[in-house]
C-alpha cells in the first residue's frame, strides 16, 4: 500500500489533482501507470482509494473509487518539546512520535534551551512523511515555538499535565499518572533541563513532576519514551 497525502482532500471530492513533485514521483520513482490505484489522506482521518487517470511527471489525476473515515488515536497526546541543539535530533523525534503516535507537538524555549529557532515548514513536511511511511491517516498537528511562560499560560485544566525534569525532588513515574483514553500534556526540557524556577512555575500550574526511568536521558530519547509509554498504556488497556 502506498499513501499519499493532500490537505485539500474532503468528502465531496471526486478527483485528486497531485502537483509536479508528487507526479514526478509517481511517474519517475513508482512507475506508477493509468488504471493503478493508490490511496491519499487528508491527514484528517478521510482516507480514499483511487485509480489514475492521467500519469504525467508534470500533472496526474486520480479518480477517487471509495473512502473511509479512520478513527483518531484512542488518546489524545500533546508533547511539548524544547528544540534541541543538533536540529537533526529534534527531527528524529519528530519523524518517531509521528510513526508511534502522538496528537500534537509544540516547541518550547526554554531558560536553558540553545536552540530557539525552528525550520517549521522542514519540520512539517518530516511530519507529512512519517505519516505516510507509517500508513496512518491523522497528522499530528505542529503548533509554532512558543516560550514555555506562554505555554504554561494556556488553560489545560481538563487534561492530565506532566513535566519531566532531572531535579532531586520527589517524583512520580509517568505510568503511575497516565490514564487511558485521558488526554495528556507531557513537557521535555532542553539538554541543560527546566531551571527550577520553571519547575516551580509548572507545579503550580498543575504539573506533576514525573520520571522516566534510572536513566538520564537526552531530549529526544525522554520525548520517544514518553510517546511510547502512554501509548503502550492505553493499548493494553484496551
Amino acid at each position: 500500500m502506498q499513501l499519499f497525502y493532500n490537505a485539500s482532500l474532503s468528502q465531496t471530492s471526486g478527483s485528486i489533482l497531485f502537483d509536479k513533485d508528487e507526479s514526478r514521483h509517481i511517474f519517475k520513482v513508482l512507475r506508477y501507470k493509468s488504471g493503478d490505484a493508490l490511496y491519499v489522506t487528508n491527514g484528517q482521518g478521510l482516507l480514499v482509494k483511487a485509480i489514475l487517470n492521467v500519469v504525467d511527471p508534470k500533472k496526474t489525476v486520480a479518480e477517487i473509487i471509495s473512502s473511509e473515515n479512520v478513527a483518531p488515536l484512542p488518546y489524545r497526546l500533546h508533547l511539548a518539546v524544547a528544540p534541541t541543539k543538533l536540529n537533526d535530533r529534534y527531527e528524529w523525534f519528530l519523524e518517531k512520535a509521528t510513526e508511534i503516535g502522538v496528537s500534537e507537538i509544540t516547541p518550547i524555549i526554554c531558560d536553558h534551551s540553545e536552540r530557539k529557532v525552528i525550520k517549521a515548514d522542514r519540520y512539517e513536511r518530516i511530519l507529512q512523511s512519517a505519516m505516510k511511511q507509517s500508513l496512518k491517516a491523522w497528522l499530528p498537528i505542529l503548533n509554532p515555538a512558543i516560550t514555555l511562560r506562554e505555554f504554561l499560560e494556556t488553560d489545560r485544566n481538563e487534561e492530565i499535565k506532566c513535566i519531566a525534569h532531572c531535579e532531586n525532588s520527589e517524583k512520580s513515574s509517568l505510568k503511575d499518572v497516565v490514564v487511558p483514553q485521558e488526554p495528556v500534556t507531557v513537557l521535555i526540557g532542553p539538554e541543560g533541563d527546566f531551571s527550577l524556577n520553571e519547575i516551580e512555575r509548572a507545579m503550580e500550574q498543575g504539573y506533576t513532576g514525573i520520571h522516566l526511568g534510572s536513566s538520564r536521558l537526552r531530549t529526544e530519547t525522554a520525548a520517544l519514551v514518553a510517546c511510547h509509554s502512554v501509548a503502550f498504556i492505553n493499548q493494553i488497556s484496551s
